[in-house]
């Protein structure tokens, strides 16, 4: 069923010269089409090194946005523009400001799960698996995580060194994962090494083996010489575990931790961006220029 549909997006693909980034997140049909799949940070990079005159982005809006950011010439679609992060956006600029007013040295570090107007507002960006080194690597003592308070406390403990003044924002699916979701896993899986998302909350963090960003789950996964591994983050990711590792087994907690916004990435709506080219983000010149600084000085930082 799903055949046809498969090959008339590779057939506009080329004909369009169009690129589909896919997130791990995304469903599993989605990342099996795509031309590159992988976290926030490596899809940024593969969009500013792209030569696709159009770049799609299966995935929320901050990640089309940001795309758009860093190729103001390339037409930038998504499958579905309403996919959005409800994370992106909270915190406010008001706060932003309050802390620059209070702090001279401050430095704003904003996760890239954020929107286009927090990152103007913004020093530096990071992600997941380069928050930690960028932070040491930054001159101020004072730093204002936003938006998000586990990937930030995390960081905060990694660096102690620094004043890391925390954000309440948070990641709603991996939030909702509890402290109990996790023992019951490990009573039923007690072999099973606990792979975990900084963005968690600091008690399943401590009940972990590993903390990673999704790619850095995935390696480790792969590189380990266990076998059995409970997973703490988004499901999505199962599809790229499973196939770079078919002879290991890998459990998510009860309650399974789905993305609703990310599933919204389908082959149907992935087809249809590419045959109307509708769902066009657009960023406005003064927002590009302002939120490009910030996501620069990561791709900078970062090497």
């Amino acid at each position: 069923m799903k055949e046809p549909v498969k090959k008339q997006i590779l057939e506009l693909k080329a004909k369009k010269n169009a690129v589909i980034l896919a997130h791990y997140y995304a469903p599993d049909e989605v990342q099996e089409i795509a031309d590159y799949v992988g976290d926030s940070f490596y899809l940024a990079k593969i969009a500013k090194q792209s030569t696709a005159d159009i770049i799609v982005f299966c995935g929320v809006y901050f990640m089309g946005e940001s795309a758009k950011i860093l190729n103001p010439e390339k037409k930038v679609l998504m499958p579905d523009i309403t996919a959005d992060c409800p994370m992106a956006h909270m915190v406010s600029p008001g706060k932003i400001e309050e802390l620059r007013s209070k702090y001279d040295d401050i430095a704003v570090v904003c996760y890239i799960n954020s929107t286009a107007s927090l990152k103007a507002k913004s020093d530096v960006c990071v992600t997941s698996s380069n928050a930690i080194s960028i932070v040491k690597a930054l001159p101020n003592k004072n730093i204002f995580f936003i938006p998000d308070k586990n990937l930030g406390n995390f960081v905060k403990e990694c660096v102690p060194e620094k004043n890391i003044i925390l954000n309440d924002g948070f990641c709603p699916i991996h939030a909702a994962i509890t402290a109990k979701d996790v023992e019951d896993e490990k009573q039923s899986h007690p072999n099973a090494l606990v792979l975990t998302h900084p963005e968690c909350e600091k008690e399943i963090l401590e009940l972990s083996d590993y903390i990673g960003s999704t790619a850095e789950i995935i390696k480790y996964a792969s590189k380990s010489s266990c076998d059995e591994f409970i997973i703490c983050t988004e499901d999505g990711v199962n599809f790229k575990l499973i196939n770079d590792n078919p002879s290991k087994r890998f459990y998510f907690t009860k309650n399974r931790p789905c993305c609703k916004d990310m599933k919204l990435n389908t082959l149907e709506s992935l087809l249809d961006v590419l045959q109307t080219e509708k769902n066009e983000i657009t960023v406005s010149d003064d927002l590009r220029e302002a939120a490009l600084i910030p996501l620069d000085k990561m791709l900078k930082l970062a090497r």
